[in-house]
């Protein structure tokens, strides 16, 4: 039995085509090839996009192996954004701040690697009209996902970012990453331990809170639902980096009158940030992510039960 068209990623089958992938464990779920056929098909592009599984452990040779035969460019997603990171000849400055690569293409030899998730969440948050200038922002979480967007949103030069986790060392370990960066742009970087959310004044004065832990894919937040109250307002924005469902902390906010919003926008804007660098960036006037978004929403919507 032939595989399915998006599970082959040998570009030799594809001749006169130009061939990208995206490469995770699990991957089936994957919406990527679905954006960037969608962006081809916007852009006029000859191309094929794929999915890979390496095994855990096996990235780098199934990457080398994907370019050696005339792969252009790869999406890397968990758990293999380090992996991705290590294998690059060449980072770019957001790559090295993020400290994980998401996105790879060859150029002269050379393997490079960039990270575009945080652009994709600030253009994904923009585009819903959240204003990030001046804002007083709360992150919930201190892991990669955390890291991979600190740096975008500091360039927004929001007034204030918090950084609560329920590990304290870990947020302290962000924060003296990110903290000259804090500085050059004028803003104030903090953490707190989660629990300990509500428990200053500064807290009650949150614009604009993200959910970039996991908890969300086990139907579960960080924040209590004490915690959830004494934090959400209505003038609140609420953002939960999982996508496709309505998380546990998605329903707390809206609970507390809060407008929400998952993270499929952001994996639809991050994709388009990876698609430009391929493709060249004269296609951005052609590209219309928002339209890809909208056709991901109502496929979800027919799916749901």
């Amino acid at each position: 039995m032939s595989k399915p068209s998006e599970l082959q990623t040998n570009p030799a089958d594809f001749s006169g085509v130009d061939v990208y992938a995206v490469a995770g464990n699990p991957i089936a779920h994957s919406k990527s090839p679905t954006i960037h056929r969608r962006f081809a098909q916007q852009t006029a592009q000859a191309m094929h996009y794929g999915m890979l599984m390496p095994e855990l452990g096996e990235f780098a040779k199934a990457a080398n192996t994907f370019f050696a035969a005339g792969g252009k460019g790869m999406n890397v997603t968990v758990p293999f954004k380090l992996d991705a990171q290590a294998l690059a000849d060449v980072l770019t400055p957001r790559a090295k701040l993020a400290g994980a690569v998401n996105t790879l293409w060859q150029h002269e030899g050379l393997l490079y690697g960039d990270n575009t998730d945080g652009a994709g969440l600030v253009r994904d948050l923009q585009a819903q009209g959240i204003a990030l200038a001046n804002a007083s922002i709360c992150i919930l979480g201190a892991g990669g996902a955390v890291r991979g967007v600190l740096g975008p949103l500091l360039e927004q030069k929001p007034q204030s970012i918090i950084i609560a986790n329920r590990s304290i060392d870990k947020a302290q370990d962000l924060q003296q990453a990110f903290q000259a960066m804090a500085d050059a742009h004028g803003v104030l970087l903090t953490v707190c331990p989660v629990d300990a959310l509500g428990s200053q004044s500064k807290h009650a004065a949150i614009d604009l809170i993200i959910n970039a832990t996991a908890a969300g894919l086990s139907n579960d937040s960080p924040l209590s639902d004490a915690i959830a109250q004494q934090i959400l307002r209505p003038t609140v924005f609420a953002y939960d980096m999982v996508y496709g469902t309505v998380t546990h902390f998605m329903q707390q906010a809206i609970n507390q009158g809060c407008r929400v919003s998952d993270g499929l926008g952001m994996l639809v804007e991050q994709a388009a940030d990876a698609f430009l660098l391929w493709r060249g960036a004269a296609l951005a006037q052609q590209l219309n992510a928002r339209a890809v978004l909208d056709e991901l929403r109502q496929a979800l919507a027919t799916k749901a039960p």
